[in-house]
């Protein structure tokens, strides 16, 4: 369904059930346990244009390299973020950002091995701007809850701009908004879209309907826990009711089923909110239901899920094969991939990938994946495991764990390529505050949580200590 041969052509502890993701009822957590310094309550410049540019389509050709609006901005700030982070200005190093930085250096290295320096050096260096560079931005300018807040609310803005023309896209089939950004420069081309439902899918500023679906989806557990936090309400329902029902007009199985993930884990969250352990039980749940599956389907769980969750039969067939096929040919390559070759596959099988994961296994090699797999996992594990210090953090911790577990679960059945691979990375990067303890802090800032946290326990009952201790 997606062309993944798209990227290609622009080179292109505890447990282990999230059990601190709440603390326990008994324990009073301080509502702010610091106040955030004039410069990370305003959302910097630099990301703020990025987020813009990301959603402009425009393309410029020059030779053989294409030129977008994020790619712009990203060549700008690509050498202030990484002095940023190479003088532990925005935190310390962490395991995340080297695994990111190890995966774009094999993807470069790969590319020389398979078809030459000359490639390695030019596609390479695309995908150390687009990869490397999102994701700094994000660690490196989003710093605090203020801007964390405010790139959501941009998001939001964004999105509301969109949904009149989507909604007029998917009664008319008339992608309105393309057609207006190409009266000025280059824009990607309409894709084919079929009638579902009796509507239109919906591409919008995108090069398919189901980016458009995985770039606005992923933005509805922030903006139901982040935005609406601070709202009434009825505005904190009315934005999560436009961000599910824009998403929702891309009419994608991949990016519906991420929306119903992360509906069902906000829902889980409150029903469940005064008991800490209830990620502990979702998990036991989920493993369950996987053990039950296995015993009575004749296909493997991944299989099942990939041909139960789609709208077309034939696109979850395809899927299967594509997971069948795509992880023998990176088993059959597996340290640096077929590159921009062809991968191994029967000849009447078309060439995309519509699996980011598998994506990079059979393109870049295993290490590559393992790699990108691994910043991802990292990451999400770092923030699921560390301690909240106020119920903000909490707040947002747990809408972010959200996100990307919804952009794990469709990155199965999609491939992210231009704008939507560098936003999925900058929303990754954009977590990494959530990691900064007080020790990290400034004294003055340290101060002020020692003072709310003094206040505070002056007023609680201390808890039982734990079972086991």
């Amino acid at each position: 369904m997606t062309r993944a041969s798209a990227q290609l052509q622009v080179g292109s502890r505890r447990s282990p059930s999230m059990t601190n993701i709440s603390p326990r009822p008994s324990q009073t957590i301080p509502r702010r346990a610091y106040a955030a310094t004039s410069e990370q309550k305003k959302l910097s410049l630099f990301a703020a244009v990025f987020l813009v540019c990301v959603f402009i389509p425009w393309l410029w050709k020059i030779g053989s390299l294409v030129l977008s609006p994020y790619r712009l901005v990203l060549l700008v700030g690509f050498v202030p973020c990484m002095f940023l982070w190479c003088s532990g200005k925005v935190g310390r190093i962490r395991t995340p950002d080297i695994m990111i930085v190890f995966y774009c250096l094999w993807c470069a290295l790969s590319l020389s091995v398979v078809h030459g320096v000359p490639t390695g050096v030019q596609s390479g260096g695309v995908i150390i701007l687009e990869s490397a560079g999102a994701y700094f931005f994000g660690r490196c300018f989003i710093r605090g809850p203020e801007q964390f807040y405010a790139m959501t609310r941009l998001f939001l803005i964004i999105i509301a701009i969109m949904f009149p023309f989507a909604l007029l896209e998917t009664l008319s089939n008339t992608n309105v908004i393309l057609y207006l950004f190409s009266k000025v420069f280059s824009v990607p081309p309409e894709s084919f879209k079929e009638a579902r439902w009796g509507l239109r899918r919906v591409q919008g500023v995108f090069e398919h309907p189901i980016l458009f679906g995985v770039c606005c989806g992923a933005m509805l557990s922030l903006v139901h826990m982040v935005y609406g936090s601070a709202q009434s309400t009825a505005r904190r329902w009315f934005a999560t009711t436009l961000v599910l029902t824009t998403a929702f007009l891309s009419l994608s199985s991949g990016p519906i089923t991420a929306l119903l993930a992360q509906i069902s884990l906000i829902a889980w969250n409150w029903l469940f909110a005064k008991d800490a352990r209830r990620w502990r039980y979702l998990w036991i749940v989920s493993l369950l239901m996987y053990a039950l599956m296995s015993l009575v389907s004749n296909q493997s769980v991944f299989e099942l899920l990939l041909t139960h969750f789609s709208f077309e039969p034939a696109s979850a067939y395809y899927r299967v094969l594509i997971w069948r096929f795509g992880s023998g040919s990176a088993l059959n390559h597996p340290l640096f991939g077929v590159g921009f070759g062809r991968w191994d596959r029967p000849a009447w099988m078309p060439p995309s990938i519509d699996m980011f994961w598998l994506y990079q296994a059979v393109i870049f090699g295993l290490p590559a994946a393992a790699f990108m797999m691994g910043g991802f996992i990292t990451m999400f594990i770092a923030i699921a495991f560390h301690k909240a210090r106020d119920e903000q953090r909490l707040r947002y911790r747990t809408a972010y764990l959200i996100m990307m577990t919804g952009y794990f679960l469709v990155g199965w059945t999609v491939h992210f390529w231009d704008a939507t691979y560098v936003l999925f990375l900058f929303l990754l990067g954009s977590g990494g505050w959530l990691l900064e303890d007080a020790e990290d802090e400034p004294p003055s800032r340290r101060r002020i949580v020692d003072r709310s946290f003094r206040a505070k326990n002056s007023m609680t009952v201390a808890r039982p200590p734990l079972a086991g201790r």
